[in-house]
């Protein structure tokens, strides 16, 4: 049985490739939108994205295109790009990534399209905005980058690192989606749509949150430092007698239980470590009063110990010992779309639910029914 969830009844024509689009009309697919994949003759990017593969098909592509129906159209065909024009008329919501203007020579920019379909909400996601970045390729990489994030990803004395995911193609992505659903709040007061733009350097800035505030409103430009963190200690991996533990003591009380748990309940009332700047200021003096504790026990020992006292800390797992930690929590972090696996979407809601409905679909393989009913 289908399941109807909170955004059911709206339709989305997915002008969009890669990963930021494909990313937020896939949540938006799961949450009941009818989104309609249009992709061009050699189909979205991502498809080639391999290995890792299952049955041939990239799981790049495959972990964020569930619950959509594919067309291909060639825009530079008379009648595919008459069918794109008409589902961009009949659509409640179109994103696209296009580089800005380019959809304009097709009658797909904003302002056409809005003309014939006043209740359009159309989101364009860029790299670097429509003005002096607009000619600027929107890679994940690129932006990483210049946002400076590199700058604090890495060792102290090392050289600059991505981060291990496109991290701001997926915030681009979310954000994108915040602006969709303020722009449909706004639609059902005044029966019309708006143009929500996002791009990918402001989404980096937005995120970089207590990094680009530091600057911005302090004046200080963060700098590289390992895993520690520049206004808290505890908060990194630490070595235990088998390999780290990530320990963390955000406030003072948290320091005071891992002080008990470890033996050193002196520590709190030391004016070096009793409050987070000062431990922070010190952290060269308090952390081998740590390691040398730390190391009498494995990891697995003191995550439980630590764990039953309230304090934050956590092992270090793969990818598949994150799956499986969010199955022993029972929050059943995979789903199966026709025979596809699946991370599930992560919101819940007290009275609807996502779906998982249609798996990854195959380039044009819903084309000839999305076309008749196009011509109907």
């Amino acid at each position: 049985m289908s399941v109807k969830g909170p955004l059911d009844g709206l339709l989305v024509a997915d002008f969009s490739r890669i990963l930021a689009g494909p990313y937020a009309t896939m949540l938006l697919a799961d949450l009941g939108a009818r989104v309609i994949k249009v992709e061009g003759p050699g189909g979205d990017d991502t498809r080639t994205w391999m290995p890792p593969v299952r049955d041939d098909v990239s799981t790049y592509y495959l972990g964020i295109n569930r619950n959509k129906r594919s067309i291909a159209l060639d825009l530079k065909n008379e009648a595919d790009l008459a069918d794109a024009q008409e589902l961009a008329r009949r659509a409640d919501i179109m994103i696209e990534n296009f580089r800005p203007g380019g959809l304009a020579r097709f009658g797909l920019d904003y302002d056409t399209v809005a003309a014939a379909n006043e209740k359009i909400v159309y989101a364009s996601i860029s790299g670097f905005g429509t003005g002096a970045g607009a000619g600027l390729p929107g890679y994940d990489l690129m932006v990483q980058a210049i946002s400076g994030l590199m700058s604090l990803t890495g060792d102290p004395d090392g050289s600059p690192y991505r981060a291990g995911i496109s991290v701001f193609d997926v915030m681009a992505g979310l954000h994108a989606n915040i602006g969709i659903l303020a722009a449909l709040h706004r639609r059902a007061e005044t029966g019309r749509g708006q143009h929500v733009e996002v791009n990918l350097l402001s989404s980096a800035l937005s995120g970089l949150v207590n990094h680009s505030s530091g600057y911005v409103a302090g004046g200080t430009v963060p700098f590289r430092m390992g895993n520690a963190h520049p206004s808290l200690f505890p908060y990194e991996p630490l070595p235990t007698a088998d390999g780290e533990l990530i320990v963390i003591a955000g406030n003072d009380g948290q320091f005071r239980k891992l002080c008990q748990v470890l033996g050193l309940t002196e520590l709190p009332d030391d004016p070096r470590f009793g409050r987070n700047q000062d431990r922070t200021a010190n952290r060269e003096e308090l952390r081998p009063i740590l390691l040398e504790r730390l190391a009498t026990r494995t990891k697995d020992e003191w995550f439980r110990d630590l764990i039953a006292a309230g304090v934050p800390c956590a092992p270090i797992n793969t990818i598949d010992g994150g799956v499986a930690f969010a199955e022993e929590l029972g929050l059943d972090p995979v789903v199966t779309t026709g025979g596809i696996p699946g991370i599930r979407n992560p919101i819940t809601f007290s009275d609807s639910q996502a779906r998982y409905e249609l798996p990854p679909p195959g380039l044009d393989e819903h084309g000839e029914e999305i076309r008749k009913w196009l011509r109907s």
